[in-house]
């Protein structure tokens, strides 16, 4: 049930992977890799699962991941039906010691080694730090590998002196290769394709050959939530990028996200957003005006 190892190819003329890339959607299984990530959402929208954190991303998302923990960005249900639409991004992964074994110990490095310490609980970064990292990452598009590897380094100094990154995690979340590495996958792909409707746990459990309790622990010891809560966050997360919608009103939401009466939506969406769901689409609206004036 652990997510997939990743060995990631490089050039013979680099020490660490830059792709600018589009695709029609997001394919990559939940995975991890030994080597640092820093991914830019260029231009698409969807779920994104990091470690035990289920949330929505859309365009502007910018992450930095420490090495081995697992995680899958999963393009909204439209990418899947629409040949027209296109997710665009920007991703680096780079070793620790891309710049040689001993680099990050200089003193002059000290707070860079900081933020890689810190990329352990996954860092979100927002504001003009994500605006300055955004022009960074597209000039390194028609750079030269030597200039590439000079401006990775100014990305992290200045990510290091930021104060706009975020931890996802609460706590270190990582994973490591066996047998089934498949397993986590299939039911986060199970979850996502039947989470509008009623879920049993009966029919994934059977899907993986296993008894209904000793699913339920095997899935809370891997992902250290009970499969109910899982399925929980995906819907309310799904209702919170509908609620940027103000095509949909708050009852046609409730259902559209699997919730069956606005009781249990109401109650389950205040626990995970501390706000009702009223105020939460009325505050996105109030931010959304604001910004156009």
């Amino acid at each position: 049930m652990r997510p997939q190892l990743y060995k990631l190819p490089l050039a013979p003329d680099t020490s660490f992977l830059y792709i600018d890339e589009e695709c029609k959607y997001f394919d990559k299984p939940w995975h991890f890799h030994k080597e640092y990530e820093l991914v830019y959402i260029d231009k698409t929208k969807g779920t994104r699962f990091i470690g035990d954190q289920v949330s929505f991303f859309d365009d502007g998302d910018l992450v930095l991941l420490g090495p081995n923990i697992p995680h899958l960005y999963r393009n909204s249900e439209d990418y899947y039906k629409n040949n027209k639409l296109t997710a665009k991004s920007i991703f680096i992964h780079f070793p620790e010691d891309f710049l040689g074994r001993s680099f990050f110990d200089l003193p002059e490095m000290k707070q860079v080694k900081k933020l890689l310490e810190r990329s352990s609980l996954g860092m979100e970064v927002t504001g003009n730090t994500n605006a300055l990292i955004k022009d960074k990452l597209t000039a390194m598009k028609k750079m030269k590998p030597v200039n590439r590897l000079m401006k990775l380094l100014e990305i992290l100094i200045s990510l290091s002196n930021s104060k706009e990154l975020t931890p996802i995690l609460s706590k270190s979340f990582t994973a490591s290769s066996t047998k089934d590495t498949d397993r986590i996958d299939q039911v986060i792909q199970f979850i996502l394709k039947n989470y509008k409707n009623d879920i049993y746990i009966e029919e994934i459990a059977g899907q993986l050959n296993m008894s209904i309790a000793s699913f339920s622990r095997y899935f809370k010891h891997h992902t250290h939530k009970t499969f109910s809560n899982y399925v929980t966050e995906i819907r309310i997360s799904h209702a919170c990028r509908l609620m940027m919608d103000s095509h949909y009103n708050i009852s046609e939401i409730c259902y559209l996200s699997g919730f069956e009466n606005q009781s249990n939506f109401y109650r389950h969406f205040k626990k995970f957003t501390g706000v009702i769901p009223k105020e939460y689409k009325a505050r996105f609206l109030t931010n959304t005006a604001d910004m156009e004036e």
